[in-house]
Order: C-alpha cells, then structure tokens, then sequence
C-alpha cells in the first residue's frame, strides 16, 4: 500500500476573540408539506430578526437558569471540573447563562434553515483554514469530521456539505416525538448531508468509509464504559467515544476537528483544525487509545478558549464521577 499523502500543518487554534458582523436575515422556505403550525413558527422567528432572537434567548435563557435547577446545577459541576478556582462563581454563572443562551439559539436557528437556500446558508458563515478539507478531499480517502455541541452545530454540516459541495453522513439519535424527528430530519438532510440512526450506526459508517466518503461525529459527550474509552478532558477522566480513531486506522481515513463559533447578529465562523494523524504500531488499542486522546486535546482547547458556545449542560464526566452531579446545590 503507498503512504497515505502528508497534509500541509496549519496552526491549530484560532486566538482571536473577538469579530464584527453583519445582521443576516433568513429566507423564505419553499411550500412544503411543514405542519401549519412549523410554518407559523418559522415565520414568527424570521420576524423577530437577528437581534430581536438574541434578546429572547437571552431572556429565556435567565428564566432557565433559576427554573432548570437540575441542569443549572450540571453546568456548575462542569465549570468546577474544568476550570476550578480558575474562573469566579461570577464567571461560571456568566458561563452557565451563555450555554442556556446558546442552546436557545440554536433550536430557533435550526427552525430557520428548514428550505434555506445555498446563498442564504453561506451568507450565516465564514469559513476559516478551508484549505485543509481541500488538500483532504484531494488525497482520495475517506473524512472524517469530529466536533462537538459547540456553536450551532446544526448550521455547520449543511454549510459545509454547501460551500464544498461534499455529502456528508451524520450520526446522530432520533428525536422520540415522531413528528418532530421528521421535521428535524428533513431540516438536517439539505445539500447532501444524509442521516445515519446513532443505534446500530456502526455498519453505515463502515459502508461510508469503504466508499471514500465523508462522516461527521460529534465527539464530546459522555458514555457508558463498554462504548468510550477513558481519557484525560480538562485534567479528569473522561469517556471519549472511539469511533473516529476506529475508523481512521481500519480505512485510512483524515479525521478532522471543525468547529464554528458564533461571531456575532447571527453568522459564525467554521473553522478546520490541522488533521489528527493515525499513527499506527503493532499494538492497535494503544493506536486508538493516542488517537482518541487527541481527539479530546484539541476540543478542550477550543473549549478553553472560548468556553460560553457549549453545551455545558451535559454530564460529561458522569461515568467516573456519578456521585458530583447527584443533589448537588449551586
């Protein structure tokens, strides 16, 4: 077999922070066969604008942190996990209301590009190291994309199955009302991005893999012991899946970190990560185990950097650490 092609390095984190942008509006959603009432509540969102959404996510989110005690509660275990004495009860809270905020966001967004055209869809992002999935595309082999619940995540494999003009398959878990699982799907399987159920994804994935395609993972939550590895995140053990890394050494595959972080009046910034190299040796579980090890750096350091856009919410470190997320007070 010849060498897998050597990809170019590019730097891995972006530091800047901040990033002035343009208000976007969304278009106007072909006739479907949408639910009258989805219709009414696109059409709602789309009139409050940009600006008009963020000050209802914001206020919705406040509303949530004192009434979600459950989950307000979570995000502070994280915090502390993460950041310890490091960031102040103030800075955590301010952490805490952003992931409301943001989650907020991204469930109107996700309304709103039910039947977006390409143009309006590009117009939502930038894109930052294209590059990389360019020189990828050119090796011929199979990508695999790793990210997290991050920005609006929803937004970023439409926007880059659109500007790149790749079809990518997503894994991701049905939604258990049926109605709303349909609507989500159709929102999700625009410009060639095809839904892969999570349960059972195993053998799409691999039938992805043998056809030189493109796969998108979201990486960053917790898991039982016998589906994630254990690995270091922010300094604690933590279950990673191992799919990615699995993938990448049985095919060849280039496994790339993207992350898009909201920049602002709606848009946000996609940006690709240099490559995770697979390393292989005769000792295939230590392969994987470095791979996922890596996989989990480069998303606490996007994390790190800017922390508000998770989703602080989840139990991440669950698995080792059942006992900080039962009763706990804020």
């Amino acid at each position: 077999m010849l060498p897998s092609k050597p990809l170019q390095s590019r730097r891995i984190i972006n530091e800047g922070c901040e990033t002035e942008s343009m208000a976007i509006s969304y278009d106007q959603p072909k006739p479907s066969s949408l639910p009258f009432a989805f219709r009414i509540l696109q059409g709602t969102l789309r009139m409050l604008g940009a600006q008009g959404r963020d000050r209802f996510a914001s206020g919705l989110a406040r509303l949530a942190y004192h009434l979600d005690r459950r989950h307000t509660r979570v995000a502070r275990v994280n915090l502390d996990m993460a950041f310890g004495a490091s960031k102040s009860d103030e800075e955590k809270k301010a952490i805490t209301l952003s992931a409301y905020r943001n989650l907020i966001t991204v469930a109107m967004e996700t309304i709103l590009l039910q039947g977006i055209s390409k143009e309006k869809l590009l117009d939502l992002v930038e894109f930052e190291n294209p590059a990389i999935l360019e020189e990828a595309k050119a090796t011929g082999r199979p990508i695999i994309f790793i990210t997290a619940h991050y920005g609006n995540w929803e937004l970023g494999t439409l926007a880059i199955a659109a500007k790149f003009d790749l079809p990518i398959s997503v894994v991701g878990r049905p939604l258990d009302w049926e109605r709303a699982n349909k609507i989500l799907v159709a929102t999700r399987e625009q410009f060639g991005v095809r839904m892969i159920p999570k349960r059972q994804a195993m053998k799409a994935m691999i039938g992805v893999m043998k056809q030189k395609g493109a796969l998108g993972l979201v990486v960053d939550q917790n898991t039982s012991s016998k589906q994630g590895l254990l690995i270091d995140f922010f300094g604690h053990p933590a279950r990673h899946t191992p799919s990615a890394a699995i993938l990448a050494r049985k095919f060849d595959a280039i496994v790339i970190p993207v992350f898009d972080r909201p920049i602002g009046r709606g848009r946000y910034r996609i940006s690709f990560y240099d490559p995770i190299p697979m390393e292989k040796s005769d000792d295939p579980d230590a392969d994987i185990l470095r791979h996922v090890q890596r996989e989990a750096k480069v998303t606490e350091a996007v994390i790190r950097c800017h922390p508000e856009p998770w989703l602080w919410l989840h139990q991440r470190w669950k698995n080792q650490y059942p006992h900080l997320y039962q009763g706990r007070k804020t």
